[in-house]
């Protein structure tokens, strides 16, 4: 598959109309829906958007270049689409937009998809083809551009690949003084499609330029290509990673790194050559078990840090407890009917339970191995499985340390084996393989199992039994109080730390008692936003513009199924009305379970879970009240659109 494969004349959209960003995502998923490439705009749409989140596809000299795969896409397409007088797209640069490349691959994309895709991605770095395609009339001046532009970088490559090979053979002759400075970099993005292969392309073409030789690994959806060998990297003066996504760190030990986003490596190739040739970047120590984010200046900040980790340990933790959950709430729904001894109750709860019962090793598994990597597996699992037990120890309780110990475990686990790595970073190479298979399996379990014996498991299994004391004797007022205070903070932020941090504190209680009442407050609470959204842009339609109300109506498939990232885009353009007006409703929602006594038995799934609540109906209401309390403020506080 080429280029011309994927430039679909269909698809082209020659006089682009949308104003904004959202208009503009819009009107491209509207042509790839009409023209049969997706099937399912809404989906396609959102994992768009959600690419959007992670950071702007604007990367600037009037191009952007949003891309989505998954199993909306029916083939791989490329959407080209370019307007007259540009869109404030948030591009990189701060200007505004006029090429769009917007890329569709299937779920199941093959190499031969990606390649293309790929290559794609790497001709647009060409400054003269940009300039081409600005002024170009027709679909078929579209095709014939890049034509042209493929066959020139096919026998550009072929003559790279040639130089290559002379120079690597001319290199293994000549002295090393009298050879020509030499890097090697790595180009990684989330999705691997699209600023992987613009980044590689970027530093290419700027080495050149310098007389700088240059080797650049990709990272990308095709997998490894270029794969920088040990002679490489022990021949080069220093290592640039552009990546926004983990890459293999280890074999860069003792070498000057610089560690960047990828876009510095498509809007400051320049920058990063020069400062790796003068050795500015730290130097890299693999023993020390630093992670690619730690390999550079640009360190993240500690809370960033921790934050990460959480969320690795309790995104690997949910399938388990909303699968786990909703089986056993699906099994006491049916214990009314067919009775506690009957065989579907019975296999449902303990499917349920035994999903239940690797909650916490799980978690405490993979916050672990977020810090000190796999090394770290083992003992934070063996640690979070202690903080599940009810295990006799210093202090004798018969409540487990709970969630809260599951939490300590792994960061302790984590720890421990960084910890050990910096002791033992220095043994003799001939003993380097015990650390793996010996050393750090045996001393760190050994390490992390007393630490949770003698100190987390007495101390977090007295904190658990307070607060399952606490929240059984919990007045009414102060159930409302915290109802509301985690049902407005699923709204705060919308999937931010803020709503990770109510959903997270809700499960925890799960799990220890089993009581879905605070479950019932953030469901209630995330439910609000993109539904009230929505009923807001039905009710209040001068408030709101045309692609507005059509990105609004999807909200109420959303908001019902617990999403509440539905919001995100509207509280992106206009955070004041949209945050503000969320955070009173949702916080009117989760006190309003509180105050009618709802539970909610499983973790998640919105309306179609309210069934096994204890008030059905009542919690429904909730929602209902919430939602129309928001929209209210909302239609009535917001301005007219500019576009009615």
């Amino acid at each position: 598959m080429n280029i011309q494969d994927l430039l679909l004349k269909d698809a082209m959209i020659m006089d682009l109309q949308a104003t904004t960003k959202e208009a503009a995502v819009d009107e491209m998923v509207a042509r790839y829906k009409d023209i049969g490439v997706i099937t399912d705009d809404a989906l396609y749409r959102k994992d768009i958007l959600a690419r959007e989140a992670q950071s702007s596809t604007g990367i600037g000299e009037g191009i952007a270049m949003p891309h989505a795969k998954d199993s909306a896409v029916q083939r791989a397409t490329v959407l080209f689409a370019k307007s007259q007088n540009g869109v404030e797209y948030d591009a990189l640069d701060g200007q505004p937009v006029y090429l769009f490349f917007m890329i569709a691959a299937p779920e199941g994309a093959n190499d031969t998809h990606l390649q293309a895709l790929a290559g794609l991605s790497s001709l647009l770095i060409n400054p003269q083809l940009v300039a081409d395609l600005k002024q170009a009339q027709t679909p078929e001046n579209v095709q014939t551009l890049f034509a042209k532009a493929q066959a020139a970088k096919d026998a550009e490559d072929a003559k790279e690949e040639a130089e290559e090979a002379a120079k690597a053979q001319a290199a293994a002759a000549t002295p090393a003084d009298d050879q020509k400075p030499f890097i090697v970099a790595v180009t990684a993005c989330p999705t691997g499609i699209a600023h992987t292969y613009m980044a590689e392309a970027a530093l290419k073409e700027t080495a050149a330029k310098m007389g700088i030789d240059i080797k650049v690994e990709t990272n990308g959806s095709e997998g490894v290509k270029h794969q920088l060998t040990a002679d490489d990297i022990n021949r080069a003066t220093g290592v640039i990673i552009a990546a926004d996504k983990k890459v293999d760190m280890p074999r860069f030990d003792g070498k000057h790194l610089l560690n960047r986003p990828v876009i510095d490596g498509i809007k400051k190739p320049a920058e990063l050559i020069q400062k790796t040739l003068d050795e500015e970047g730290s130097i890299y120590h693999a023993t020390e078990s630093q992670s690619s984010e730690e390999a550079s200046a640009d360190k993240k900040t500690l809370w960033s840090r921790i934050y990460q980790d959480l969320m690795n340990g309790v995104s690997n933790m949910l399938p388990f407890v909303v699968g786990g959950g909703i089986l056993m709430a699906i099994s006491f729904l049916l214990e009314q009917t067919v009775g506690a001894h009957s065989t579907t109750f019975i296999f449902l709860n303990s499917l349920g339970n035994n999903a239940f019962n690797f909650l916490i090793p799980v978690l405490a598994a993979y916050i672990a191995i977020s810090i000190g990597d796999r090394p770290a597996l083992m003992p934070g699992f063996v640690g979070g499985y202690m903080a599940s037990q009810a295990t006799a120890s210093v202090l004798a309780s018969k409540s487990p340390a709970g969630f809260l110990g599951g939490l300590a475990a792994g960061f302790i686990a984590g720890w421990v084996i960084v910890g050990l790595k910096k002791v033992f970073k220095n043994l003799p190479q001939t003993l380097d393989g015990l650390k793996p298979i010996l050393i750090f399996p045996v001393l760190g379990l050994l390490i992390v199992g007393f630490i949770m014996y003698f100190m987390i498991n007495p101390v977090f299994a007295q904190i658990n039994l307070w607060l399952s004391t606490f929240l059984t004797h919990l007045g009414a007022g102060n159930a409302l109080l915290l109802g509301a205070i985690l049902g407005g903070m699923m709204s705060v932020d919308m999937g931010g730390p803020f709503n990770k941090a109510a959903y997270t504190f809700a499960i925890g209680v799960f799990t220890t008692t089993k009581d879905g009442s605070l479950m019932a407050a953030v469901m209630a609470g995330g439910m609000v936003p993109p539904l009230a959204i929505a009923v807001a842009a039905t009710i209040f339609k001068n408030k709101f513009t045309g692609s507005e109300r059509k990105q609004a109506f999807a909200n109420y498939v959303l908001g019902i199924s617990f999403i509440t990232e539905g919001a995100i885009p509207f509280a992106a353009s206009d955070p004041l009305h949209v945050i503000v007006s969320s955070v009173i409703g949702s916080a009117i929602g989760g006190g309003l379970t509180q105050l009618w006594q709802i539970t909610v038995p499983a973790p998640h799934g919105g309306i179609f879970v309210a069934p096994l609540a204890n008030h059905g109906l009542l919690f429904v209401l909730a929602v209902l009240i919430g939602t129309f309390v928001s929209a209210l403020i909302l239609g009535l506080w917001r301005p007219v659109a500019k576009e009615a």
